[in-house]
């Protein structure tokens, strides 16, 4: 995506104040250089995968320089499997089909879904609007999708990237076993990075400062981990209780990687999560696209 079309777009002051991750922290430096390479990078660039590129760049440049946004991408989700270890120890797990490893870096995943791309995106959205980066963004020829697309193009990534050496690590040195279905595994986690971006979004359409998007990401942080499967499984709940916690937005992306990962599940369980997997994408896409906001919140 390309980040510039005029001399003004490639000279505006732009910051990255909003890098950080929502519970982590701030920090705050200037990100004119990096806007304005991606202005210089985008010039001329016509084609989707162009501008993608351009602001991927750009954004990825933004998120290296933020150590604390990158410390937190990266290790905050790996961390915690030891406490979802932890959660587990006074758990029955002998239902569930899975050892209290198996169901910890399952559960890594999620957290790294929430953490890498839910909690950071919401911050790095609310940090550009704030900035007026979305605002000069879509005087160019650039699409409001692909503004946001483009914006979320690195944390994805990287959430992809930690996954997929999280499945590596567990099957090389714990023993876990390989994905039993891959197209499962690799469905669900595609369904988890587009709902998590666009949730994102939305959240960040509420949060006033990059500051308070750690209060904003909370509800939706608290009911995933407690309720969406990620440091108890679904399966080691009261059916009451886990009925109800199957209707939850991440509930259905969990069971995908669960199921394509450590295996289990009939054909029904898995066309539910799926359903609901996607019908919570398109609730969310739908939402972001009525509410986002584009102008700052002062």
């Amino acid at each position: 995506m390309s980040m510039g079309g005029t001399a003004k777009m490639g000279t505006a002051r732009t910051g990255d104040s909003g890098e950080s991750t929502a519970g982590v922290g701030t920090a705050s430096t200037k990100s004119t250089a990096g806007a304005g390479s991606a202005g210089s990078a985008g010039a001329g660039t016509t084609t989707v995968a162009g501008r993608l590129g351009a602001l991927g760049r750009a954004e990825f440049t933004l998120l290296v320089r933020n150590r604390t946004a990158l410390f937190a991408a990266l290790f905050v989700p790996v961390a915690m499997i030891g406490a979802i270890k932890s959660s587990l120890g006074g758990i029955d797990l002998g239902r569930t089909g899975m050892n209290a490893v198996e169901a910890a870096l399952s559960g890594g995943i999620g957290m790294v879904l929430i953490m890498a791309v839910y909690a950071n995106l919401a911050s790095a959205y609310t940090a550009r609007r704030e900035e007026l980066v979305l605002k000069r963004l879509r005087t160019i020829e650039v699409s409001d999708r692909e503004i946001l697309a483009g914006t979320a193009l690195p944390a994805v990534s990287l959430a992809f990237v930690q996954s997929a050496v999280m499945i590596a690590a567990g099957v090389a040195f714990l023993g876990i076993r390989a994905p039993q279905r891959p197209v499962v595994l690799v469905g669900g986690l595609l369904a988890g990075l587009v709902l998590l971006t666009a949730l994102a979004a939305v959240t960040s359409a509420f949060t006033r400062t990059v500051e308070s998007a750690q209060l904003t990401t909370m509800p939706l942080f608290m009911i995933s981990v407690l309720g969406s499967g990620l440091f108890i499984p679904l399966e080691a709940l009261p059916e009451r209780i886990a009925s109800v916690c199957e209707l939850l937005p991440v509930t259905g992306v969990m069971t995908l990687i669960r199921a394509g990962w450590l295996g289990g599940g009939e054909g029904y369980d898995l066309f539910g999560a799926a359903l609901g997997a996607l019908a919570w994408t398109v609730l969310a896409v739908f939402a972001a696209e009525r509410w986002f906001r584009w102008e700052p919140r002062r």
